[in-house]
């Protein structure tokens, strides 16, 4: 990690955008680059927590995806759906995660054009492990007070609801 700056550059840029005339946008710009430099920061502080078992945040939530199925296995299609990625991004991870023995493709018992993923034992316990530390490490200690977790949260799912992320 860097030094931190000694100001604000979204503040600065913020203000640099109404000297130029955009004030209309200044608040939207600085709030977009904030949200997108926020998730850099607790996506590169996830991959961090999660480097010692061999997972980035994406194959993570492939892992408590199954985790959290009844099965512990879905269709290739819902998870990229569910997961919302494109089926080559999920594709890339499973592969990845297959190699590791954490998950598996099985035949589908109905359908013999599908194929399930399907969480391995060992894939099991590593998301289990993980799981724990990410709620150690990032969530309980995420710089967030509760009431601005709760609020951020609410934002951001009514910009997402209104984006077309869901109904």
């Amino acid at each position: 990690m860097t030094e931190p700056l000694p100001r604000d550059p979204i503040a600065e840029a913020r203000d640099q955008w109404i000297s130029h005339g955009w004030d209309q946008e200044a608040d939207a710009m600085a709030a977009i680059t904030a949200v997108m430099r926020s998730a850099s920061i607790f996506l590169q502080r996830a991959d961090t927590i999660l480097k010692p078992y061999g997972l980035t945040f994406a194959r993570f939530e492939v892992l408590a995806l199954l985790g959290f199925s009844s099965r512990g296995s879905l269709p290739m299609s819902h998870a990229s759906r569910r997961l919302q990625v494109h089926a080559t991004s999920l594709t890339s991870s499973v592969d990845r995660l297959e190699s590791a023995g954490l998950v598996r493709r099985v035949p589908h018992p109905t359908d013999g054009r599908t194929r399930l993923l399907e969480l391995t034992d060992s894939g099991r316990e590593v998301l289990e492990a993980a799981r724990e530390q990410l709620n150690i490490q990032l969530f309980a200690d995420s710089g967030l007070e509760p009431r601005e977790a709760a609020e951020l949260s609410g934002i951001l799912a009514s910009f997402r609801h209104r984006a077309g992320d869901f109904l």
